[in-house]
């Protein structure tokens, strides 16, 4: 397959004939060599198809209430064998394709429709006008390539009328009438309009002092409280859409004198303070309400506030009451300060321009109710060589009452020789204030009082409890932990399946009691043998051969520095299983004769020769002889 290679440029007037020489050849086979002719001719450069071409031109049809700026209609490229290039209406929206080198110009410019430069026809900015009837536009549109080659066509759009409803109001004019006094932000009325996307303005007055209009609804709501006016508004109804299908009417709004006041209650504000265990159903405040008017209506009591407030209040009649129990403690309490607002709507006759509007505070006061929670297992465990101010653990006690967990703290008895810890108020943090003996004390019996604070308005108010807490002592060895024997010499048969004991080391420290560490320090080969506190296992493997293992066991006391330890050797000998006889372990305790120890201590001498002796005395004599007569 021979194919043009990209970029290249082809002139027939240049070169008209192309000599291309073919090679193949198969294995084992000899070479073919063949000629290939390629013949190079002229030809339109540019040429536009029909219809676009054509007298009439092309034809698209859109409906008015297309949006701004739609693509109506797309001059593509065609390449034919990449010399000729035609132009084709889609008849819809479609994309121009890369690598065409062309350019659009619009001849002529009576027409609304725009033309970008890649053959593009878009909808006026602003949309067509849909309350016309059907409208045609012409477009003579000119395409040229980069050498200078050009056609030309033309586009016929027909826009046709809009298949969706049209905004339009009901009545043309209308006619409110509006009380005096009426409140600000008030709803005064509402317009309607029938259509799609409908959006609503007030276009006069342009400056609206009076009245505003929401643009979604339709709500007009007054600016102000109202007086004695006439005003006329002219509203407008349009499409969000398509703005130019729009609608107006005329509103009369006219505000009446009324010799009327809205209703007086005592008090005008209600402030309390309560506790926190006042029982639901309590009342708070009756209003005494009268309406000074010459109506005779019910007055109706409503509440107003925030979701908290609407939860712990309700209205019974003119009297508040308590909904449900007012918890201090509870967080939705404490994120309000503790304290509740509402507000108490009086209105008469059902009128809401004419209400009262009571505020009202309430402020919820804490109660101790609850008695300090002691925690559980309070024991701690301390070295008796601990420091002064070393700390032993902390005590941590629980209130329910808020502030949660605002507790003191103290000793039952206080710090003392024959209690040498004390505790922080605040914290809880037990110390180390004196000397501690695990000889003369295994363990301390502490008695902490719990006593709440600041969870009542009455500060004297106050609960405590007493609550256990032990403290061990952990003795550390004053000597070296003596085993018997120091050295012992086994000798067991290796089983299969799990571990096997080998021996149990036989030690102890001084004080008596006293914890010891232990722990395996050479001679352990691969793992073989495991230490879980004083007794020493051996777990079988594939031992082939009888195997004599020396192992060092450290035995240690306290995590003191420096560490008191001593080393136990064991020299176990073991022997693989080779009959079905039951494992066995042999114990053969053997004191090993120890090597004396030689210890060499080389010290430094120097022992000067006789004659040096003899020349440093004559010096000396000679120069207290010359010190003498000097003298």
């Amino acid at each position: 397959q021979v194919t043009l290679r990209a970029g290249a440029e082809l002139d027939a007037r240049r070169m008209n004939m192309y000599t291309l020489i073919l090679r193949a050849a198969c294995p084992k086979e000899d070479e073919v060599e063949e000629r290939l002719f390629v013949r190079v001719t002229t030809g339109q450069v540019l040429h536009c198809d029909i219809p676009f071409a054509s007298a009439e031109g092309d034809m698209v049809q859109v409906l008015a209430d297309v949006a701004p700026q739609t693509p109506l209609y797309a001059v593509l490229p065609q390449p034919l064998g990449g010399l000729t290039v035609s132009c084709s209406c889609p008849g819809s929206l479609q994309t121009l394709q890369a690598g065409a080198a062309l350019g659009f110009r619009l001849r002529n410019h009576d027409t609304p429709l725009t033309l970008t430069r890649r053959g593009l026809v878009l909808a006026p900015a602003n949309g067509f006008n849909s309350r016309k009837d059907t409208q045609v536009f012409r477009l003579e549109i000119e395409v040229m390539d980069r050498h200078g080659h050009n056609c030309s066509g033309a586009v016929r759009v027909e826009v046709l009328p809009s298949l969706r409803p049209r905004v339009t109001f009901r009545e043309l004019q209308r006619s409110v009438m509006v009380p005096e006094g009426t409140s600000p932000l008030e709803v005064v009325t509402q317009v309607h309009a029938s259509g799609d996307n409908v959006r609503y303005a007030i276009l006069a007055p342009v400056a609206p002092t009076l009245f505003t209009i929401n643009e979604v609804t339709g709500e007009i709501r007054s600016t102000r409280r109202l007086e004695m006016a006439h005003v006329q508004l002219l509203i407008r109804a349009y499409n969000a859409r398509h703005p130019t299908d729009h609608a107006t009417t005329t509103l009369n709004v006219t505000v009446q004198g009324m010799n009327r006041r809205a209703p007086s209650c005592v008090p005008a504000i209600a402030v309390f303070q309560v506790p926190e265990t006042l029982s639901p159903g309590s009342t708070l405040v009756t209003l005494r309400c009268t309406d000074s008017t010459s109506t005779k209506g019910p007055l109706h009591y409503a509440l107003e506030g925030p979701p908290i407030s609407r939860s712990c209040f309700h209205m019974e009649g003119p009297r508040l009451q308590v909904n449900t129990t007012l918890d201090y403690d509870s967080e939705a309490m404490a994120a309000v300060g503790f304290q509740l607002t509402a507000t108490i709507v009086v209105t008469a006759g059902g009128q809401l321009p004419w209400s009262t509007r009571v505020p009202v505070l309430v402020t919820v006061t804490p109660i101790n109710e609850f008695t300090p929670a002691c925690p559980n297992g309070a024991i701690f465990t301390v070295l008796e060589t601990a420091a002064f101010g070393s700390m032993v653990g902390r005590v941590a006690g629980t209130d329910r009452d808020y502030p949660l967990d605002n507790l003191e703290y103290s000793l039952e008895g206080g710090p003392g020789p024959a209690l040498p810890f004390s505790i922080d108020m605040r914290t809880g943090e037990i110390r180390v204030v004196g000397p501690l003996d695990s000889q003369l004390h295994k363990s301390y019996r502490l008695a902490v009082r719990l006593t709440d604070t600041r969870n009542d308005l009455d500060l004297a108010k106050r609960r405590s409890r007493l609550c256990d807490v032990t403290v061990r002592l952990q003795a550390v060895l004053d000597q070296v932990p003596v085993c018997t024997p120091d050295v012992q010499e086994l000798q067991i048969t290796a089983g299969l399946g799990g571990r096997q004991p080998v021996t149990r080391l036989a030690c102890r420290g001084s004080p008596e009691g006293a914890a010891l560490a232990y722990a395996i320090t050479g001679g352990n080969e691969d793992g073989r043998f495991r230490l879980e506190g004083n007794t020493v296992f051996y777990v079988p493997n594939d031992l082939a051969e009888p195997h004599t293992f020396v192992l060092l066991v450290e035995v240690w006391g306290s995590p003191s520095a420096p560490r008191r330890s001593t080393v136990v050797a064991l020299v176990v000998h073991v022997t693989p299983r080779s009959t079905s006889v039951p494992p066995s372990t042999t114990t053969q305790h053997t004191t090993l004769q120890k090597e004396p120890l030689v210890v060499t201590w080389t010290e430094a001498v120097w022992h000067p020769p006789h004659w040096f002796v003899a020349v440093l005395t004559i010096s000396s004599v000679l120069l207290l002889a010359a010190l003498g007569c000097m003298a």
